[in-house]
């Protein structure tokens, strides 16, 4: 039997050079995008986790082929997907299982809109608890039949006629708007998404590195716009590397902060200008963070990252930044917790719709290790610098909030225990070994 316990114990120093997973965000949009393309795609240092394995799995029973040669030991893999062209899929021939994955239900669903069959979406319990209007809705309002569990999965698929639309969101969601914009692929005319805040564009990006035109633009009123015109007939076979996840570096780059005598190098990082709200807080808070560069790979914008430990004063986070950090906040508390003065954060509800209640789950684990935090509606408050004390906490089925346990765990005084740690192989399967490689006592 696995040991379902992770046991931290507080460390003196981490150092060491690493390369981490594939992006998750682009390893479900890679995947998806290939099954939809004309041929033999080749997609390598794609994110192998459970949340992508879940967007392999429903592929295959969508009738994809994949080969996968699995990576070593970052936890990616490089992939071979055959697919058929646009109007390739074929009926499931039961009920798609997502797992937990919510980005891998929500983007399939702009695409089985669209399809001449029947299919459905589902997932475990916790993805069924999840709110699903927010992607349904609109969606209907282009034509889709879809079914649902009073707002929740499972996703019932009919076949219908998508039309053109115009979709204004009251929250930021580069989920919803890549489904609508998927569901554009096939419609006949223009498919428009207005949002407050621009969310991360890699499926703008990738679409465009394949040749399907996207255009985007800013309106004072309405917000930020991106427009897809259908039907798209073609889309070619990929050839992509894919760079290191920011969302699984954030966690390294914590501890290379909090952490005394640390020094990291993390390769290849993808540096999406709207996923670096962790690392331009950080560093406006004091840390020793350089950025070095490198060429964009594949329209994405990259570089390695040197950190070091260093002293962080509090800050207050808000509106756009939020929208750049939305997957960083668990492992920014734990900063946090160690920065000088107050740190507040706030128009962050999305948070509490996320694997947990992040919010709450945040605020309450960490307060067993003896942090000083408030939760309000839409945010936290968090006090600091605290010594943090070891505790027996628990992962709540939420992979980023293992790992920012963790982190916690390095800079307390005496053994942190994880509960539940292993949900962390969602996203991060070798993260306990990168830790230990880097000089951490972690055991398990």
């Amino acid at each position: 039997m696995k040991n379902e316990l992770l046991k931290i114990h507080p460390s003196a120093s981490l150092r060491g050079s690493v390369t981490l997973p594939g992006d998750k965000s682009l390893s479900h949009r890679a995947l998806l995008l290939a099954a939809l393309a004309d041929g033999t795609s080749h997609i390598r240092n794609c994110l192998k986790a459970g949340v992508t394995e879940a967007m392999i799995e429903c592929l295959q029973s969508l009738g994809v082929a994949l080969e996968i040669e699995n990576g070593a030991f970052t936890g990616s893999a490089d992939l071979t997907i055959t697919a058929q062209g646009m109007s390739g899929l074929t009926r499931p021939e039961k009920p798609l299982y997502c797992r937990g994955s919510a980005t891998t239900l929500r983007l399939l669903a702009g695409v089985l809109a669209a399809q001449q069959f029947e299919s459905t979406l589902d997932g475990n319990d916790r993805l069924r608890m999840r709110p699903m209007d927010r992607i349904v809705k609109p969606l209907q309002q282009k034509g889709a039949v879809i079914r649902t569990a009073n707002g929740n999965a499972p996703l019932f698929f009919s076949p219908g006629r998508l039309n053109p639309s115009e979709h204004v969101l009251s929250v930021a969601s580069a989920q919803v708007k890549s489904a609508l914009l998927l569901s554009g692929l096939f419609t006949e005319g223009k498919t428009l998404v207005f949002e407050p805040h621009k969310s991360r564009d890699h499926t703008e990006r990738m679409l465009r590195i394949l040749g399907v035109p996207v255009s985007e633009w800013e309106e004072p009123k309405k917000g930020y716009a991106a427009e897809v015109t259908g039907p798209v007939e073609r889309i070619p076979a990929l050839d992509l590397k894919l760079p290191s996840d920011p969302s699984s570096a954030a966690f390294l780059v914590v501890a290379g902060l909090i952490v005394p005598d640390a020094e990291l190098q993390l390769q290849d990082v993808c540096l999406n200008p709207h996923r670096t709200g962790l690392l331009d807080v950080l560093i406006s808070m004091g840390a020793n963070i350089r950025i070095e560069p490198s060429p964009d790979i594949h329209g994405e914008p990259t570089g390695n990252l040197y950190v070091k430990s260093s002293t962080l004063a509090a800050s207050e986070i808000r509106g756009d930044t939020v929208t750049r950090m939305i997957d960083e906040f668990p492992i920014f508390a734990v900063a946090a917790t160690q920065a000088t003065g107050i740190t507040v954060i706030s128009d962050a509800r999305e948070l509490r719709l996320k694997e947990s209640d992040r919010i709450s789950a945040v605020a309450e684990e960490l307060t067993k290790m003896e942090a000083k935090i408030d939760t309000k509606p839409d945010g936290l408050i968090i006090h600091g610098p605290v010594s943090l004390k070891g505790a027996d906490v628990d992962a709540r089925g939420d992979h980023r909030l293992a790992m920012s346990l963790a982190v916690a765990g390095l800079t307390a005084q005496g053994e942190t225990t994880i509960r539940g740690w292993r949900v962390l192989e969602d996203s991060f399967p070798h993260f306990p070994e990168m830790l230990r490689n880097l000089g951490a006592d972690v055991q398990w």
